[in-house]
């Protein structure tokens, strides 16, 4: 059964989670199995192999195997289990999840946002909501720590980026090492089979895994969920198997003192073995950042009924194993499968490391899109794959450049160990930064008592601290990659935002005077032409330079102007009736308004209805409501503000039926505009109306962005170079505005930041 169309349609957060049946959270459970748990489950085929690559060597006691599973044991209940199920799915932003959720959380409560034109109306938000426990003594010192340097707000903006940077690595590593790890298990019934062929089938299955991504998650979700339940089911029933066939004493190495034994039977080999353990972990980060693709309290469900107890029993049997096999370690996943059911396992193996893949991707394609919003990347297409959930996306882009790394690690490296040590690297990376960003919200969010915070970060933390020490002794065997790939996205990213946020500043300075342009109008032979002119720009207050550029060089402009800005607030869904914001700019007589529309970091800004509709209607209601709301411009070049919910849009037909009728016998349009007799449309609403008959068009600047002479050698480079070559080979601006070519206006001009 598949979830109500209503609450689909609303999308999954948890203010609708309230409302949900039992069955929608159980199809949704089911439906996660094969999006979010995928990774997680698949990791039993390299965590011993990899744990047992270095120096480590197996002796007769089975100190080393009781200790590795005391180990594993215990790092996947407390970071899996008790981290993230029990803490860290609890600091959802209205349902989302993810770094950038925690990052969003923060900049609410501590104004630590560093996006451009943020506005004390966006507080008003429905989703904004920052109302909680009073104020800590630690809080209030943390924000007035921000407060009084700034210099914080981009640290944590490159902490965030770092994490966001490592996920993304995630996605290049996680379906390597998966199908790599799961095809080389042919080699065991076929040790003949040269590796070149192990290879060249994984970049084919590879190839194929990403072939499939343009369906959807929803789609894919349904698809996959079967066989990660097989799965699961496969390596839990293994597992009894060899409990009681090889080891029923196993159970006895759950108890943490075999951890204590096991440094001091191994010392420092042991600890650099670590790097291996963490990898029983990889995947519980996509729980929490694909927390918005479901629902929080279906993710808990399906781990802690299913994937929880399927796994420690894998782990468990495959120890019991290695306890009566030592010379297995390398091959001790399919050398524990029983003679009968070897291949009907290796082929749930295969489509499973397959499934195992698509957690990350889809949480890659939900942090780039995240980025994008936040100005962090460049503008790439973004395509929303289900009409009934939020936030299911694909990105084409960076689908192909995430399988053609996967290909270049897969063929370049072919030995799952290397691929494990920079896989273990990256996953224990984002775990803390996950652990910082939390004790955080633990203080300013939450309130909490720093004694509270504090465990917090001791517990967790010295955890994740020892898996990174161990994994950073790996680097030259591997680890360096997931180093190499984080810094480069990571350069993308600072340099994007670093340019944009230099070319809202030249905009914020070389704002221009309505007052004086209209002055200037008769020398310059300034004339009004019929229509609507939609101006964009990203001041939201303000008279951009792009304007007095352009009626510089053409002294006309549009009987109606609107200047339009388009922006991100620092919340992951804005509701349709508060997303446009109406102002006047100006005298009444100059016929010019402002039209502020806002989105959240998840939403997706190329709308499906009436963009030019929606923005006349909005303007002509708020021209209606003007005198009742009392809402009068006094003096100066300020703006009246006022909170616009877009119903309907206007219909053309509409707009001749009202234009065609007198002010006194016109009657109520589709469009919710009041137009009986008793309240018939005012002049200036008649005229909005006349002009939009006449004709809109957009006017958009075509920047470039150049460093001054007097900057450093590193910001020409960064500006000149990177941030040039990054804005003319991403997507226009007027397409990802979904502007018609035909109306468009380009005004060019070179920022000098």
């Amino acid at each position: 059964m598949k979830p109500s169309e209503e609450f689909l349609e609303q999308g999954l957060s948890q203010q609708n989670l309230k409302r949900v049946s039992c069955t929608t959270v159980v199809t949704l459970a089911y439906q996660s199995l094969g999006v979010v748990y995928g990774d997680l489950s698949t990791s039993p085929l390299y965590v011993y192999k990899t744990t047992f690559s270095g120096k480590l060597s197996l002796q007769e006691n089975d100190e080393e195997i009781y200790g590795v599973l005391s180990f594993i044991f215990w790092t996947f209940t407390l970071v899996a289990l008790f981290k993230y199920i029990f803490i860290v799915m609890s600091a959802d932003d209205n349902g989302e999840g993810g770094t950038f959720a925690l990052y969003s959380l923060l900049c609410r409560h501590a104004r630590l946002s560093t996006l451009p034109n943020q506005h004390a109306t966006d507080e008003k938000l429905s989703t904004y909501a920052t109302e909680g426990l009073a104020d800590t003594w630690q809080s209030s010192a943390l924000n007035a720590l921000f407060e009084k340097h700034p210099r914080f707000h981009n640290v944590l903006l490159i902490f965030v980026l770092l994490g966001t940077c490592m996920t993304i690595g995630d996605g290049v590593l996680t379906p390597t090492i998966s199908v790599l790890s799961a095809v080389s298990g042919v080699k065991v019934k076929i040790s003949e089979l040269h590796e070149n062929y192990v290879v060249l089938i994984s970049c084919v299955i590879l190839v194929g895994l990403f072939s499939l991504q343009h369906h959807g998650t929803h789609r894919v979700a349904f698809i996959f969920a079967p066989i990660v339940m097989t799965w699961l089911l496969c390596i839990s029933s293994i597992g009894i198997y060899n409990i009681f066939r090889w080891n029923p004493h196993i159970f006895n190495a759950l108890s943490p003192v075999y951890m204590l034994r096991f440094f001091g039977s191994t010392g420092i080999d042991g600890w650099v073995s670590l790097g291996g353990v963490v990898l029983s972990i990889t995947g519980v980060e996509t729980m929490f950042a694909d927390l918005g693709h479901f629902s929080s309290l279906s993710i808990k469900v399906a781990f802690t009924c299913l994937v929880y107890p399927c796994l420690i029993l894998a782990y468990m049997g495959e120890a019991a194993f290695l306890s009566k096999n030592h010379e297995d370690i390398q091959r001790s996943f399919y050398k524990a499968i029983p003679e009968a059911v070897f291949w009907p396992v290796f082929i749930v193996a295969t489509f499973a490391a397959i499934v195992g893949s698509q957690a990350v991707i889809s949480a890659t394609f939900s942090i780039i899109s995240q980025c994008c919003a936040l100005n962090c990347f460049p503008n790439v297409k973004i395509i929303h794959t289900s009409s009934k959930i939020y936030g299911q996306i694909y990105i084409p882009e960076v689908n192909w450049m995430l399988m053609s790394l996967c290909l270049a690690v897969t063929i370049g490296l072919r030995d799952t160990n290397m691929i494990g040590h920079a896989y273990g690297l990256a996953v224990a990376t984002v775990m803390l930064i996950t652990t910082c960003l939390m004790a955080l919200v633990m203080v300013i969010v939450w309130k909490q008592k720093i004694i509270n915070v504090v465990a917090f970060l001791a517990i967790f933390g010295s955890v994740e601290l020892l898996y990174i020490s161990a994994c950073v002794y790996k680097i030259p065997e591997g680890g360096w990659i997931p180093l190499v790939l984080s810094f480069i996205f990571m350069a993308v990213m600072y340099i994007w935002n670093y340019g944009t946020m230099k070319k809202h500043d030249f905009d914020v300075e070389n704002k221009v005077s309505m007052d004086r342009i209209l002055a200037l109008g008769p020398s310059l032979g300034m004339v009004r032409v019929p229509g609507i002119g939609l101006v964009y720009s990203n001041l939201a207050t303000g008279v951009p330079a792009i304007f007095g550029h352009f009626v510089t060089n053409l002294p006309a402009f549009h009987q109606v102007l609107v200047f339009v800005c388009v922006k991100s607030v620092q919340v992951p869904h804005i509701n349709r009736n508060e997303r446009l914001l109406i102002s006047r700019v100006g005298l009444k007589e100059y016929g010019m308004f402002r039209c502020i529309v806002r989105y959240g970091y998840k939403d997706l800004q190329q709308e499906n209805y009436d963009f030019e509709n929606t923005v006349v209607s909005a303007i002509v209601q708020f021209v209606e409501t003007e005198e009742e709301n009392e809402l009068f411009r006094e003096a100066g070049d300020s703006d009246i503000e006022v909170l616009h919910t877009p119903e309907h849009s206007l219909k053309g037909s509409n707009c001749k039926e009202n234009l065609k009728q007198s002010s006194s016998d016109t009657h109520m349009s589709k469009s919710g505009i009041r137009c009986s007799e008793n309240f018939p449309l005012k002049y200036e609403s008649l005229e909005i109306l006349k002009a939009k008959e006449s004709g809109i068009a957009y006017i958009i600047g075509h920047s470039y962005a150049k460093a001054k002479k007097s900057s450093s050698v590193l910001k020409k480079f960064a500006i000149n170079f990177v941030y040039a070559f990054l804005s003319k080979n991403c997507r226009d601006p007027q397409v990802v505005l979904n502007v018609p070519h035909i109306s468009l206006l380009e005004v060019g001009m070179i920022y000098h930041v």
